[in-house]
């Protein structure tokens, strides 16, 4: 029995999560939510994380009815995300590491999302498609390596969304991406839009750009309705993860897909993503808000499985960057298929 509690804190969430042998014991989060036509700030987003994280952790232990001598492991993430949220958690963990007398683990937070997913759903061997805030990825694992196929070159489709719904002073609570989910729903009236996939990568800057320039006019005019941008924007965007995804799937003869991160909760994303799916004879796999957004238990099952494979993170080594591919990881918990 293996007993690891995760901290996580790369964005706006801060989670702390608690897992044993496969099993969520607990997996409680915060979200600081900015007014409506703002993002959030690395200096008030750590300002937040601190006034959460103690309390957080107690909820944790309380919720999973485990001792801190319990655990086996503090598993933190270490990268990527922004600087100083992701000092916030390493602080706070590494602390307790000590205090407890237990190993340390810093997990890279892309791996993080895989894990979790894999775990929750079942999934053996799928094609990845990675969608946040932060990243945008596809993904398939060869070789003690989760390697990617296609990213995007420029913002990720996250950002893109949140980006737009500042444009519109769409309400950042409980997420920007929701809301614009719920306003697509209404949409009736298709706007084109710049399509831009560039062999297995995606670039979401110049759609941003257009859809921002061009938003206050057409709605003026009457042209179109913000309901309408946003579902013109969700269908242009995610089209391309979809092409992107089936693409990699088709090179490695994958039949599972597995939809990861924040964007990964959205309804439209998994309709198009399952259509595509049905149409190859392959399955989807993909979860909802308690484990697509970012959670402690995502990095409590990563730090479990380098936990178990020998890994641990010397004190000294456990700095954060807020720059940490995917692909940088040496994924030793993994046999190949």
């Amino acid at each position: 029995m293996t007993i690891v509690i995760g901290f996580e804190g790369s964005a706006n969430k801060i989670g702390v999560g608690i897992v044993k042998d496969g099993i969520v014991l607990s997996n409680p989060r915060r979200t600081y939510i900015t007014p409506a036509g703002q993002g959030f700030l690395p200096r008030d987003t750590a300002r937040h994380h601190r006034r959460c994280v103690l309390d957080l952790t107690s909820e944790a232990l309380e919720l999973a009815a485990v001792h801190p001598l319990d655990i086996d492991c503090v598993a933190f993430t270490k990268g990527p995300g922004m600087g100083a949220p992701l000092v916030t958690v390493a602080i706070v963990a590494r602390t307790l590491a000590q205090l407890w007398g237990r190993p340390l683990l810093g997990v890279n937070h892309c791996v993080g999302h895989i894990e979790m997913g894999r775990m929750v759903t079942g999934a053996h061997n799928p094609t990845v498609l990675y969608v946040s805030g932060g990243n945008t990825q596809v993904i398939a694992y060869s070789d003690r390596r989760y390697r990617i196929f296609g990213e995007t070159i420029d913002v990720a489709v996250g950002n893109c969304l949140d980006r737009f719904a500042r444009v519109l002073k769409i309400s950042n609570d409980p997420s920007p991406g929701y809301n614009i989910e719920q306003m697509a729903k209404r949409g009736r009236v298709f706007v084109d839009l710049p399509y831009c996939v560039k062999g297995m990568d995606v670039s979401f800057s110049g759609i941003l750009s257009h859809i921002e320039e061009a938003a206050d006019t057409m709605i003026a005019a009457g042209t179109c309705t913000a309901e309408d941008l946003c579902y013109s924007l969700q269908e242009t965007v995610f089209a391309m993860l979809v092409e992107t995804t089936e693409r990699a799937m088709a090179h490695g003869g994958s039949d599972q897909v597995l939809i990861v991160g924040g964007v990964g909760c959205n309804q439209r994303l998994q309709e198009m993503m399952r259509d595509m799916c049905d149409q190859r004879g392959a399955t989807l796999f993909a979860t909802d808000e308690s484990f697509c957004i970012d959670n402690g238990a995502m990095i409590a099952q990563a730090g479990w499985e380098m936990f178990r494979a020998g890994q641990v993170t010397a004190l000294e080594d456990s700095w954060i960057t807020q720059r940490y591919r995917t692909d940088d990881v040496l994924v030793t918990w993994r046999a190949q298929p």
